[in-house]
């Protein structure tokens, strides 16, 4: 299904932000004794990231969008007090019944009207955000809002002390995004398009063996993908991905050949180099950060975006297109927009 703010008032993406905890955590962490000699850890296709940030233990999610947040209101002149929407995607909600909205509004201190946590949509989070912020804003409702995006299994999930020895625990790694819309047309907000797959929400789980995460007893909390189902996961999510975002460039009438920089989110390498294959992008055009941040979730779209433009590779004028799938497919996103058409 695609849309966007096209109707009504335009919703500019007026800029993004990131924090990465202190801790960098290289391979080695992952094992009990020395790097096994294994030539797939460090295979250039299916390795995982020699790098990646932990959060620490007693790390909120509410204080990582503020580290992420203030600098970049800062630098857009705008007032904590002039936000009317505040977004929210956390992997791993530091409370089990509330989201982190109102801690981190308390830090910011602000009181927005609008104030949602989002538990679902996973890594396609931050352009399903896109959607309902600049929906809200382009019909009136709303000036500015801050979306953000956090990733923070990496220190708390992953690395324990069981789980830590198993292979796709040394993908993840942890970090928050954030963005600013503003309703103006300084780098405007062109579409969106989602695309829901119900079918496949139940082939992706969180528990124990034998028991429900919050249950007493025994054994560690791990993420788990239903092994009767990995071909159907890969396929789903090779193709969901290219699809989604040949829908959005037929709805706002552009060519694939027409996007600039493509940003995804970072599950694995293969995924990476499938999907622009299939559309087509090179991939000096498909920008990353998985080699030293790893598998950042929902916050990969935002934290990949910041690092661009520090690094000069998203230049004014430049249409920019981020998509990715969540969890195992059951929701695939992607947005575009114009960066910076008017200064």
């Amino acid at each position: 299904m695609t849309g966007g703010s096209t109707a009504g008032r335009t919703v500019s993406v007026a800029g993004v932000g990131a924090y990465l905890p202190e801790q960098v955590v290289g391979l080695d962490f992952f094992f009990d004794g020395p790097l096994p000699d294994d030539p797939m850890l460090h295979s250039p296709l299916v390795g995982p990231p020699s790098l990646r940030h932990h959060v620490a233990p007693d790390q909120r999610a509410s204080d990582m969008i503020h580290r992420a947040a203030t600098p970049l209101l800062g630098r857009l002149g705008i007032a904590a007090t002039d936000i009317d929407i505040l977004l929210t995607n956390v992997l791993v909600p530091d409370e089990l019944f509330t989201g982190c909205g109102a801690e981190t509004a308390a830090l910011l201190g602000c009181a927005p009207e609008w104030m949602i946590d989002l538990h679902n949509t996973g890594c396609a989070s931050f352009a399903y955000m896109l959607r309902l912020a600049g929906a809200l804003i382009s019909t009136g409702q709303a000036r500015t809002a801050l979306l953000a995006n956090v990733q923070n299994a990496g220190g708390q999930v992953f690395s324990q002390s069981q789980v830590r020895l198993l292979p796709h625990a040394r993908t993840p790694g942890d970090g928050c995004g954030v963005a600013v819309l503003t309703a103006d047309d300084r780098s405007p907000l062109l579409g969106t398009a989602v695309r829901n797959t119900p079918s496949a929400a139940a082939d992706l789980r969180v528990g124990v063996e034998g028991r429900k995460y919050w249950e007493p007893g025994t054994g560690q909390v791990d993420v788990r993908f239903d092994p009767t189902r990995t071909q159907q996961t890969l396929d789903l999510g090779n193709r969901v991905v290219p699809e989604v975002v040949r829908e959005l460039c037929e709805d706002i009438d552009v060519k694939v050949t027409d996007i600039d920089v493509f940003i995804t989110n970072q599950p694995n390498r293969t995924f990476l180099r499938n999907w622009r294959d299939a559309l087509g992008i090179p991939p000096e055009r498909h920008l990353d950060t998985y080699g030293t941040l790893g598998n950042l979730y929902g916050a990969a779209l935002p934290v990949t975006l910041d690092h661009a433009l520090r690094g000069g590779r998203v230049r004014p004028g430049d249409l920019v297109v981020m998509a990715g799938f969540a969890h195992a497919g059951d929701f695939a996103a992607a947005a575009a927009f114009r960066w910076q058409a008017k200064a």
